[in-house]
């Protein structure tokens, strides 16, 4: 809703530019779509490591309680 609303100051303000955003948008959301997948990707595998890292120790404690 906020970015709604900054859009409708920028139509007022400067039409032009708030047209070449509402046109771009779209296109830099699909360019950074992949750079997205690639970040939740290597979050996944440092979670894993982690997660791998530190078993021995949490079957030594005896999980969480």
């Amino acid at each position: 809703m906020v970015k709604f609303l900054l859009w409708l100051i920028l139509l007022v303000i400067c039409w032009p530019l708030a047209l070449l955003t509402l046109l771009l948008y779209p296109i830099v959301w699909i360019l950074l779509l992949p750079l997205r997948l690639v970040g939740i990707t290597v979050s996944a595998v440092l979670d894993l490591f982690k997660s791998v890292i530190t078993l021995p120790g949490r079957v030594l404690r005896g999980g969480r309680k």
